[in-house]
Parts: C-alpha cells; structure tokens; sequence
C-alpha cells in the first residue's frame, strides 16, 4: 500500500511539474532557486512515508509552499549570523554600508552621447525653432514670454517649438 500511495504522489508531481515550477518562480522571483526546492520536493516525496492522500496537487503546492517558507527563514537566520559576526568583529553591518551611488563608466559615456547628439540637434534646428527653444528650454521663458521678446504670436512660439520636438524625436530615435 505504501509503494502504491508513493507512486501515486510522483505520477501527480511528474503532471503538474511544469504548474509547480510556475508557482515557485512566481513566488521566489528566481527560476534557479524555484529548480532547487522543486528537487528538494521530489527527494521529499521519495522519502515520504506512503499514507493515503486525498487530493495529491494541493498536497504537492502545500508542500511548495512549505519548502518556500523554509527556505526564507533559513535566509533570515543566516542573515542574522552573519550581522551579528560581523558587530562582534567590530565591522558595520550590511546593512548600514551606503550603496555605491557612483555611475559605471557604460552609463556615463551613454550620457556623454546622448548630450553630443542633443546639442548637434539644437545647432542643426531651423533657425526660429532653435531661437525659440533656447529661450523657452535653456531661459526657462514661457510661451507668451518667447512670443513677445521675439515680437510673433503665442501660436507661432508654438509651431517652433513642435518643430523643434520633431527633430529631437528623430534624433533619439536614431
């Protein structure tokens, strides 16, 4: 009867293997670690003593679910080990290290490109646009400010400045 129960439970695991991996990943955000306690649940379910289950599939998600929470309690603990090593030594703790807010070097040369193209922008803008945008953008005037130093009309500012956005557009996207 024991061996009948067992492989009853491993015939339900091999059909709802791939719904159970969906589960773990979704709940651990990590399909590598959602693997790990899928294994521990077959060597589990190897070792299982062979007692009668009544519905196999929500036997199995508990048992996931188990191994899941496991799983982070024994994160916590060794967290804890680790902080409380780490005060006894004298050393700051994990937690109290400020982030490293430094960019990486890909970032700063991505930024460095993106500023060169948007200024061979400004400089190849029909000259009204470029007028109206150096006001308006890199001045911080309004509209109606623009239009009136410019002596044109707030619909004018307007036009200029779409014209302006439209080879921004462009050049971002290239």
């Amino acid at each position: 009867m024991q061996a009948d129960s067992s492989r009853g439970l491993e015939a339900v695991y091999r059909l709802y293997h791939g719904e159970l991996l969906r589960f773990l990943t979704a709940r651990l955000g990590d399909v590598v670690e959602a693997e790990d306690i899928l294994q521990e649940l077959w060597i589990r379910l190897q070792n299982a003593p062979g007692s009668p289950v009544a519905n196999g599939r929500a036997y199995l998600y508990r048992m996931a679910q188990n191994l899941i929470v496991d799983r982070i309690r024994e994160k916590q603990r060794r967290m804890r080990r680790e902080r409380l090593w780490l005060e006894a030594r004298g050393e700051a703790t994990i937690s109290s290290e400020p982030a490293d807010q430094a960019r990486n070097a890909e970032e700063v040369l991505l930024e460095r490109e993106e500023t060169a193209r948007l200024a061979a922008t400004v400089a190849e803008l029909p000259e009204g646009a470029r007028r109206v945008f150096e006001l308006h953008k890199q001045q911080g005037l309004s509209h109606a400010q623009v239009a009136m130093r410019l002596g044109i009309s707030k619909s004018g500012v307007e036009k200029h400045m779409a014209v302006a956005m439209k080879y921004f557009r462009r050049a971002l996207l290239d």
